[in-house]
């Protein structure tokens, strides 16, 4: 095989691109051999074919070159990336050669920029994780917006925030995946983006400043803020390098599937963890922040208060449902431009009706800065800087706006000499494609205006030819014809060949007609035939050049983007406020929280029933564990979630589902809530409750909230009651946590009696006896004092268990509570008087120690020394029948 040119040039390709599939372009359509068409054709369920037949057949499968993207959106979806090999040349200019090919462009999935396969309302982050000894570094990229950070911290930190980002691909050192396998292995099964192991010497701090202020063109990183970041460095700069090797060098290849450059990859931005309230993976799925724990985005937080209009807004939002901000002031500018929209609702839905005109300009300035900007991407930018006057008219206020609004406002720039050179560049109503022209507006360029008159005028002198010709000859069925082989001809049929002319040259024969050329004709087809091949061919490189000036303003775009997608977020948080009856937050330096009659802002909107809203009152002193008991279906995991809501959504600078609201800043909010399997990690769901639970209680702190739900039920009541017990104690003594604990337990209620700053509540239930036994009604209403009953029997009756399954279960409890509680009901392995433990105290609790013995009693008793046989005898067989008793 290797004596085919063709296959030669390709498996020299292949050679340098192994693990991806090659797309090796052949005319009109992207073929892939060997084992690569083997693996495409069951993927993408096309036929397996072969190219050249007997020893020197190659297995091959194709797609058409112009319809990839449903091919390639597979092939990603399925772990696989892909090498794009273009022709560099056309055919024609080949002169009997092979066509030169070359790879332009290397797809993954954390690269890429096409509108088709990537989701509007989320960012499609790259990541670098780069584990060293003293920190872990951490970088993240959108090639579609430009967005691109980095952070430092801890393993745990940086892991946490990794898994908070799920990029859509990461990478990693070689040698990592040797260094630290249980890393990589637990990355792996966490995240769901593809791994990729990339050259450790990019991650290399001085290979990686340099990569980083080539891309820049600066002499350092200090502009940035992050100078003195060494292993986040190390994961921005294998990030730039890992680019330019995927995304292909300027040239003058068109293809849908090529990009040139990072233009608008303009600024690296250190992301610093403590301006944030931070939320590791586990908390976003509990808590339902962008997705319900099915992984639908219906009845997520997110999609409740998803108002926004643009996609630069609903991606803006997701980010700040995951990245609430810690600082005050921040927070409280945007709660002052969300009231100001309060406050003005018409210039609110004027504003928001302009803002339907706003095309994703924020995508537009990625496909810019890679060279894939269309004719309508540029008619896109032109009607969203058209939209700003009257978008800044309505922002401006008889009174003075809010500081953050006048930012807002600032960044809002027409940029209008921009604006006038794309009108005056591009038609209004252009196509996608840039090479088949009808793009470029007349007036723009002389010489292509030339060429266009040319086309028509030739087209014109061909009517007019044919006319006089008719006249000429006297055959009123002469016509003149064209097609690609001949040209234009002169046909006439066989009944008129006596008056052909003289000047008339035979082409071309048929059965019932003669085709004719003539010098004049012949010399006007040259005109006419390449006029419209050149204007197509001018426009495209006209469009190429107007492409790179208005690359020029990326940075500008980039600015008014930022604009737009936070005045976007502002005006959904009005709007959700308006609607939903929210409150305005007030936020705090201490440590409490107080939410008067506060709502879960997802089970409100879609409950069939009313909603009840509920109090919340945590502080330092007595209130600062909140032990919430009752029955399920009551409510309990509801109201601790809505505590959590309400901080996080106030955090975020929106109104909250509440009549009022203080709420004392918090750092993290951690959840265990939930039961499931991580079987693949041998990890039972009991394990799972005590891995994330551990993580708590090594993390939390004085500021933090915590969120906890039924912890201890994955193993047996007795275990799972001492481990919530010694849970809520450590927390208590140690961390100083808010905490709200929803439990089942209703044994824990005691630890109020034992812990100053805990206080019980209960779900309040009416019950009342009937002929069938107890019925109850769950009121949802959260009431001071703890409950002694878990209303399980009657939850399983109401279920529709067998009445004899009811029966029996009550027969049992009575038994049970008989061996377990003491006649005041409460239970006798924890007395009052426990001895309260610390981390220091030996493993065996205290308050589990069994009663002591009468027998052992009598034996420490004895006299031995005064003690006859005769008596001994005597105690001996008083204490045998002690043992009877």
């Amino acid at each position: 095989m290797s004596s085919i040119p063709l296959m030669e040039q390709y498996q020299k390709v292949k050679k340098r691109y192994p693990e991806e599939i090659v797309f090796f372009r052949l005319g009109d359509f992207y073929e892939m051999f060997y084992d690569d068409a083997k693996t495409a054709s069951k993927i993408l369920e096309i036929t397996l074919t072969s190219r050249y037949k007997g020893d020197k057949s190659v297995p091959m499968a194709g797609i058409p070159y112009h319809s990839a993207t449903p091919y390639i959106r597979k092939l990603l979806k399925a772990g696989y990336k892909i090498a794009v090999c273009e022709q560099l040349e056309e055919a024609d200019n080949a002169s009997g050669k092979l066509v030169e090919r070359d790879v332009i462009r290397v797809i993954t999935p954390g690269t890429l920029v096409e509108d088709s396969l990537l989701e509007t309302q989320d960012n499609n982050f790259l990541a670098a994780l780069n584990i060293t000894k003293n920190k872990t570094g951490l970088s993240w990229v959108d090639v579609s917006t430009g967005v691109f950070k980095v952070a430092e911290g801890t393993l745990q930190e940086i892991l946490t925030e990794l898994n908070r980002l799920n990029p859509s691909e990461y990478l990693v050192p070689e040698n990592s995946v040797s260094e630290f396998p249980k890393i990589i292995d637990r990355s792996k099964t966490s995240l769901s983006g593809s791994l990729t192991s990339f050259p450790g010497w990019a991650f290399d701090h001085d290979s990686a400043y340099k990569s980083l202020t080539n891309h820049f063109g600066t002499a350092g990183l200090g502009g940035f803020g992050c100078e003195d970041y060494t292993a986040g460095i190390g994961a921005a700069g294998a990030i730039i390098e890992y680019l330019h090797r995927t995304q292909a060098e300027p040239s003058s290849v068109e293809s849908s599937l090529a990009t040139s450059g990072l233009k608008h990859i303009t600024r690296l931005e250190p992301f610093i963890r403590t301006n944030h309230l931070m939320i590791d993976r586990s908390t976003q799925s509990s808590l339902e922040l962008v997705r319900t724990m099915r992984g639908e985005e219906n009845n997520s937080l997110l999609a409740i208060m998803n108002k926004t209009t643009t996609g630069m807004g609903a991606r803006l939002l997701k980010e700040w449902i995951l990245r609430p901000l810690r600082n005050i002031e921040p927070i409280n500018q945007r709660l002052s431009v969300v009231e100001w929209f309060l406050l003005s609702p018409q210039k609110r839905r004027i504003i928001q009706k302009e803002l339907k005109n706003i095309n994703d300009i924020e995508r537009i300035v990625g496909r810019l800065g890679t060279g894939k900007a269309n004719p309508r991407d540029m008619v896109g930018l032109k009607t969203t800087l058209l939209s700003l006057p009257a978008v800044k008219k309505q922002l401006a206020a008889e009174t003075e706006n809010p500081p953050l609004l006048r930012n807002i406002i600032e960044g809002l720039d027409p940029l209008p000499e921009l604006t006038d050179f794309i009108n005056k560049a591009i038609v209004d109503d252009p196509p996608l494609a840039i090479t088949e022209g009808r793009i470029i507006k007349t007036g723009f360029d002389a010489e292509l205006d030339k060429i266009r008159s040319t086309s028509r005028e030739g087209k014109q002198w061909i009517a007019r030819f044919q006319s006089d010709e008719i006249k000429r000859t006297g055959i009123s069925s002469l016509k003149v014809g064209f097609n690609n082989i001949f040209g234009y001809y002169i046909e006439i049929t066989n009944p008129h060949k006596d008056k052909i002319p003289a000047d008339y040259i035979r082409k071309q024969t048929l059965k019932n007609a003669e085709r004719y050329i003539t010098p004049q004709l012949k010399d006007y087809e040259t005109q006419v035939l390449h006029a419209d091949e050149r204007a197509n061919k001018m426009e495209y490189e006209l469009f190429k050049a107007i492409r790179d000036k208005v690359s020029k303003y990326i940075t500008a775009l980039q600015k008014v983007a930022s604009a737009i997608a936070e005045l976007d977020v502002l005006l959904s948080f009005a709007q959700i406020a308006q609607e939903n009856n929210y409150c305005k937050p007030t936020l705090t330096d201490e440590t409490g929280i107080k939410i008067i009659e506060g709502r879960h802002p997802v089970i409100e909107k879609v409950a069939q029933v009313k909603f009840i809203p509920n109090d919340t009152l945590l502080d330092n002193e007595k209130n600062r564990i909140l032990l919430i008991t009752g029955p399920n279906m009551a409510g309990k995991s509801t109201y601790i979630r809505q505590v959590a809501l309400i901080a996080l959504m106030a955090q975020m600078g929106s109104f909250v589902p509440a009549r009022e609201a203080e709420i004392g800043i918090v750092d993290r909010i951690f959840t265990r809530v939930g039961a499931s399997d991580e079987l693949a990690k041998g990890a039972s769901t009991f394990m799972v409750e005590m891995n994330e639970t551990s993580h708590i209680l090594n993390n939390a702190t004085k500021q933090s909230l915590i969120i906890l739900d039924e912890v201890g039920r994955g193993t047996s009541t007795f275990d799972g009651v001492s481990i919530a017990w010694a849970i809520t104690e450590y927390i208590h003594d140690h961390l100083g946590s808010r905490t709200l604990f929803a439990t089942h337990y209703h044994e824990l209620t005691e630890l109020a009696l034992l812990l100053p700053a805990v206080k019980n509540y209960h779900v309040e239930v009416k019950e009342w006896k009937t002929k069938n036994g107890e019925e109850i009604v769950f009121l949802h209403k959260i009431a001071a004092g703890g409950t002694d009953k878990s209303y399980g029997i009657q939850v399983a009756r109401l279920a529709g268990l067998p009445k004899s399954v009811v029966e029996r279960a009550r027969l049992i409890l009575t038994n049970l509570e008989a061996q377990t509680l003491n006649e005041k009901d409460q239970p006798r392995f924890a007395p009052i008087d426990a001895k309260k433990i610390t981390p220091t105290d030996p493993f065996q609790l205290a308050l589990f120690q069994s009663k002591p013995s009468p027998v052992i009693k009598m034996i420490k008793e004895l006299d031995l020394d005064n003690l006859t046989p005769l008596e001994a005898l005597a105690k001996l067989q008083e204490l045998k029948d002690k043992l009877k008793d």
